[in-house]
Formats: C-alpha cells, sequence, structure tokens
C-alpha cells in the first residue's frame, strides 16, 4: 500500500491522489486502508518515513576526509529529493503550508525524527576531527547551514541541486564548525 501510495503521488500529484486510487492499486479493499490510516496524508507521512530512514542514514568512510563524507551525505540528501519518496516529502511540505494538522504531524513526526538523525550524524562526523567539538545550539545551527541550501534549491527554485553548491556547503559547515569549536566564547552562533 506503501508502494502504491508513493507510485500514484508521482504520476497523479497531491490533487489526484486519493484513498480509492491507492486501494485498487495495492489490490485491496479501501476498508482496509481506512484500518490502518486516517487519510493519504498519514499513508504518505508512513511511507515518507519508512523510505527515508535508509536513504537519509548517515554514513562515514574513514578512508576519506570529513568533508567529503559530509558532501557524500549531502549528495545522498539531493538524491532522495530525485526520487518518489523525495517527492513524497515535498508534496506533504507543499499541503503543509494550506493545511495546519498536516504541517504539526509533519514536524512532530517525520521532520523532528530525521532533524535528531541529522544532529547525530553531523555530531558524530564533527566527533572524528580533533578540536571541533560542538555545542548543541552550535550543531542546530550548522544544520540549518547544511541543508538549508538543499530544501531552498528544490523547495523555492524546483530544480536539482549541483555536485558545486555540495561541495561549497560542506566545506562552509565544517570551516563553521572549527570556528565555533575553537572561539567558544565567541563563537559565530555562540549566543544567539
Amino acid at each position: 500500500m506503501l508502494n502504491a501510495a508513493d507510485d500514484l503521488l508521482v504520476e497523479r500529484g497531491f490533487a489526484g491522489l486519493t484513498i480509492e486510487g491507492i486501494a485498487q492499486r495495492a489490490g485491496v479493499a479501501k476498508q482496509t486502508i481506512y484500518r490502518w490510516w486516517k487519510s493519504k496524508v498519514d499513508i504518505l507521512l508512513d511511507t515518507l518515513a519508512d523510505d527515508a530512514r535508509e536513504a537519509l542514514r548517515w554514513r562515514t568512510d574513514d578512508s576519506v576526509s570529513a568533508e567529503e563524507n559530509l558532501a557524500a551525505h549531502l549528495r545522498r540528501v539531493a538524491d532522495f529529493f530525485e526520487e518518489p519518496a523525495g517527492r513524497v516529502l515535498q508534496a506533504l511540505l507543499g499541503h503543509a503550508q494550506l493545511e495546519s494538522d498536516t504541517a504539526t504531524a509533519l514536524r512532530e513526526g517525520f521532520l523532528r525524527e530525521q532533524r535528531e538523525r541529522d544532529r547525530a550524524g553531523l555530531r558524530d562526523l564533527l566527533a572524528g576531527e580533533p578540536g571541533r567539538t560542538v555545542d548543541d545550539r552550535a550543531l542546530d545551527r550548522l544544520v540549518d547551514l547544511l541543508l538549508g541550501p538543499l530544501y531552498h534549491r528544490v523547495l523555492v527554485f524546483g530544480e536539482p541541486v549541483d555536485r558545486t553548491l555540495l561541495d561549497a556547503t560542506a566545506r562552509l559547515v565544517l570551516t563553521m564548525a572549527r570556528e565555533s569549536a575553537v572561539k567558544t566564547s565567541r563563537a559565530p552562533f555562540a549566543g544567539s
């Protein structure tokens, strides 16, 4: 059923996605879907969480630099936006601008959980670099810097993300992490 929802969203868009269509594509009765989910938004939230868990997982390769690891993660995020699951995220973010219940469910569910995974992944990556331990407030801002350009390019302009942007973003975030760790009392993010 989750795969059917993904596929239909890509084919028909958010407005064209219906419970009836999902049931037909999945070969189940509508009642089966309603037994598990209240709406198409709930189905999409579950499919997004399921698909993103692996696709957006942080991975590190000890044989390359922190910058290369960070750029590789950003490439995975950029690739995710091109996949059906990424299209689900885009559709939910768009719908969330018009419907407060969707916004709340998305923020309190998937976005909060992914943010925690991103914070943990970046923290672990920085912990492997000498002198690059940052406090929680700085880490939050670094995650914003890390992912903001990708979301902006994809969601605002509807364009794919190029490698030059990803590499520059990785370099900038690591530079900011280094500066905030070195100058803890005068860090770029301290006290804001």
